[in-house]
């Protein structure tokens, strides 16, 4: 399949989370997601383990009941009034940036199960048991893989959004998607065909502001 033209640096700041403008209309063909993945699995792993598993999910009526879950948990996010749009009110620059995240999260809680395409990527942990302390080595060896997707999604002219708000409901989407008791769920990537390319760097803290050199200072 014929990638866009787009440059490794283009690719990298150019990759947005796409809700609004998904193409609920348009099919995924499953051999362009397949590509997508491949690229996934060239992502590092601790240990070389690859303990990745990827559930895709195409059929109607499991998308709408994932969705029905995600939509759940969304209102439940913005009810709760630590949603995006809630953030950063003294800045009336970033407030209005963080409202439309708000208004785009909203619209995606009510349209997930209408994406064509939702990824889970997810990984197998001994016994399911999550470990206790820090879990960065075992998150560490599938989200590097999980964004590389995502990056090949954006190369092919798909758009993705990054999302975990569906966790609240894990095992009723685990025991929906007969999922082992031994693998877990990362993230919920929906996937689709997106109208236009006017994507471009997204406004962020200047690199001096976060940038320690040496020793944590200020």
């Amino acid at each position: 399949m014929t990638t866009q033209r787009l440059g490794i640096d283009e690719v990298l700041t150019t990759t947005r989370s796409v809700r609004k403008r998904l193409d609920l209309d348009r099919p995924v063909p499953m051999e362009l997601v397949r590509e997508c993945l491949e690229i996934a699995l060239q992502a590092p792993t601790g240990g070389n383990r690859q303990g990745w598993e990827w559930v895709v999910v195409t059929d109607p009526a499991t998308r709408a009941r994932i969705g029905d879950y995600y939509g759940r948990s969304v209102r439940a996010y913005h009810a709760s009034g630590s949603s995006a749009g809630n953030l950063f009110q003294d800045d009336p620059a970033r407030a209005e940036v963080q409202r439309r995240v708000s208004s785009s999260s909203a619209y995606l809680g009510e349209h997930m199960g209408e994406v064509p395409v939702l990824v889970l990527p997810c990984i197998r942990v001994p016994d399911g048991k999550l470990p206790e302390g820090s879990q960065a080595g075992l998150w560490g060896s599938l989200l590097p893989a999980a964004w590389s997707y995502m990056l090949a999604a954006r190369a092919r002219g798909l758009g993705t959004a990054w999302t975990t708000l569906h966790l609240a409901y894990e095992r009723e989407v685990a025991e929906l998607l007969g999922l082992p008791g031994d693998v877990r769920q990362g993230a919920l990537i929906p996937t689709a065909y997106y109208p236009g390319d006017t994507f471009k760097p997204a406004r962020r803290r200047p690199l001096d502001e976060v940038l320690h050199l040496n020793h944590w200072s200020g």
